[in-house]
Order: structure tokens, then C-alpha cells, then sequence
């Protein structure tokens, strides 16, 4: 993959996308099909590529433990949007900068993925694309992430790198598809997200 394989991807990103569809092939089976109210509050996300040194990585975090539902998380980068944000991508890329580093000015805006709804934080995320040429050097804020996860792209598109496992917090029981990554599990909003993602991929490939 290389800089004509970007340029694809981001002409890929400007046309339909597969949206609910492809998300929902990694929704849990109990997700309630909800959606947003006039309390929603909006976030930006960021799904940042980069040559490492060659081949194109994928950017995850692990986020803390924190007293809130997305506690220790895997996750893209980003966070709420706030006043201050010119709009949802300046609020994916400042968060992208604050939790793990990665200098504004270095980031290529490739495209957008379809927003996403997560009841149960009633939060409604906006998930943006980007390149930066070359490897970041991370510096990760530890009062927010505890570690990052950088992906081989390549490996993303492996089939056995998706799997599902039965879940039971008293509230929700049910299945839970989940994508293994480096043994991290990969599920909820972030594996519905990756999964609209990996569509535009295959397609632009």
C-alpha cells in the first residue's frame, strides 16, 4: 500500500458509504436500537494511518480506568467536542494531540466515516480519516491512556482477527463481536467504526 492506494481511499471516502451496514456486523446482540435526544452531546474520533516505516499502521488506545462506562476501552483517539472546536474533525485531531502527540500540522484529512450513535453513553460520534506521511513519534498523556496499540493494516484484513464472545453484566446478556487485536478485544462503537472502515479499504484497495 502506498501513496496511489491513498489517494483511492480518500476518493473512496468521498462517495456512499456502506454506513448502518456495515456497522452493524459488529454491533452486540443486545445493542438497543435507539436514538439520539435533544441530550446527545457529539464527539470526533480520529482512524489515523502511517508508514511504519513502510507498511500503513493503525492507530489504537487503551484508555484508563475511570468511573464511567468506556472505562479502559480500546479506542481511536478523540473526545467531546467543545466550544472551542471549529468543528467535529478540529475536535478529532485536538483530542489526537492531547492523548497521544501527534502534531496537527502533520495530519492529511483523507475523508469521514458515517456518525454513530452510542446509547449508552448518549453520545453521538464522528469518526474522521487521516494520514501523516510520516511515523509519529506518540507521547502519550497517562491520565487518559495507558498504553497504544499500532496495527499492521495488513492485518486487519484477516478474517480470523473477528470473533465473538458471550456477554452477562446483569443489565445486558447476550454475544459480542469483537475484532482480537494483538489480544486486545475490539468491540462496541470503536469495532463498528473499524468495521465501516475496513469496507472503504477493501474497496480502495
Amino acid at each position: 500500500m502506498n501513496a496511489s492506494f491513498i489517494s483511492r481511499l480518500k476518493q473512496r471516502l468521498t462517495e456512499p458509504l456502506h454506513g448502518r451496514n456495515a456497522q452493524q456486523k459488529m454491533a452486540p446482540s443486545f445493542r438497543p436500537d435507539l436514538q439520539e435526544t435533544e441530550n446527545t452531546a457529539k464527539a470526533g474520533v480520529l482512524l489515523l494511518l502511517y508508514p511504519n516505516p513502510t507498511e500503513l499502521y493503525l492507530v489504537f488506545i487503551k484508555r484508563t480506568e475511570y468511573p464511567g462506562v468506556h472505562s479502559a476501552q480500546i479506542s481511536f483517539p478523540g473526545g467531546k467536542f467543545e466550544r472551542s472546536d471549529n468543528d467535529l474533525i478540529h475536535t478529532a485531531i485536538r483530542e489526537t494531540q492531547e492523548e497521544i502527540g501527534v502534531d496537527p500540522s502533520d495530519i492529511d484529512i483523507l475523508g469521514k466515516l458515517s456518525p454513530l450513535y452510542i446509547p449508552v453513553s448518549e453520545m453521538k460520534v464522528y469518526p474522521t480519516v487521516a494520514f501523516t506521511p510520516q511515523q509519529p513519534t506518540f507521547k502519550i498523556a497517562p491520565d487518559e491512556v495507558d498504553y497504544i496499540i499500532e496495527e499492521p493494516l495488513d492485518n486487519l484484513l484477516k478474517s480470523n482477527i473477528t470473533k465473538t464472545k458471550p456477554y452477562d453484566d446483569h443489565k445486558y446478556t447476550g454475544t459480542i463481536p469483537y475484532y482480537d487485536i494483538q489480544g486486545n478485544h475490539v468491540w462496541g462503537a470503536t469495532a463498528m467504526i473499524l468495521s465501516e472502515f475496513m469496507e472503504a479499504i477493501k474497496s480502495a484497495i
